[in-house]
């Protein structure tokens, strides 16, 4: 690839890179999904603006040489394990199964703003709502503490929104409004099951969206879940691959904390 091309690209890359962060930033989504491909942005057009300085400083030593070229194949590398981590998760979404009767479903949280559930949050309640619909004997645990800045936890949200939207009864709503992460949703969840006589073999559906499930079944397996069903709602366009680039090092990070 000819130099000129080489900024061309860069400059293209780093630019749509960049502003989809900072838009996504500017409507309140902050996460690392959305922070690192600005940080990537931003790189890449620093180096299509310093091209020319930065090749001369690369030239002195071949030394420099190697640590640029191993730079670039590290980057590389990670960029490779991202696209078979992204290819694997679009297949296991693939594989959700249909709709089955189960004892209880776990929603599990997912940000609320101003009040009210998030544009993914507002994906897996439908979804949980649809199933509930379907059997009606189904417990739903709502699930999510208390945000910052926010007078009602997300459990409570949670259940309001699936009433008031759904008409599902307040009896056959469970809430856990202790928690703020998917292991502990998931432990918490355990204690309110069993005091409603189920048990962790008997069929239990965890509602969230396509890209955590993955991460989702893993935890449950790792806590005694022994028969988990999946109902996965789609991640908005928008967002959604920068939400799978959160999952990445997510999955990474519970591998690291043994969550599963």
């Amino acid at each position: 690839m000819s130099d000129p091309l080489k900024r061309s690209f860069s400059l293209i890359i780093g630019s749509l890179l960049a502003l989809d962060g900072l838009w996504l930033l500017s409507l309140d989504k902050i996460h690392f999904g959305i922070i690192l491909p600005v940080i990537i942005g931003i790189g890449f057009i620093l180096y299509a603006i310093c091209f020319k300085w930065i090749q001369k400083f690369i030239q002195i030593s071949k030394l420099r040489q190697t640590i640029w070229r191993c730079t670039w194949a590290g980057f590389f590398m990670w960029l490779g394990t991202l696209l078979i981590f992204f290819v694997y998760l679009q297949y296991t979404i693939q594989q959700n199964l249909t709709p089955q009767p189960a004892a209880a479903i776990i929603v599990l949280g997912s940000g609320i703003e101003n009040g009210q559930p998030s544009p993914t949050l507002k994906q897996r309640l439908e979804v949980a709502a649809t199933y509930a619909k379907h059997y009606p004997q189904t417990i739903i645990v709502m699930t999510g503490g208390l945000g910052f800045k926010e007078r009602m936890t997300e459990a409570e949200v949670m259940s309001e929104y699936i009433q008031k939207h759904h008409q599902v009864e307040p009896s056959r709503i469970l809430l856990e409004d202790q928690s703020s992460s998917t292991e502990q949703n998931l432990r918490n969840a355990q204690t309110l099951l069993l005091e409603h006589h189920i048990t962790l073999d008997q069929p239990i559906v965890i509602a969230t969206s396509d890209f955590h499930i993955l991460r989702a079944k893993a935890i449950a397996r790792h806590q005694g879940y022994q028969n988990i069903l999946a109902q996965s709602a789609s991640t908005p366009l928008y967002i959604r691959y920068n939400s799978w680039l959160r999952e990445y090092f997510a999955f990474i990070s519970g591998w690291l904390l043994n969550e599963y």
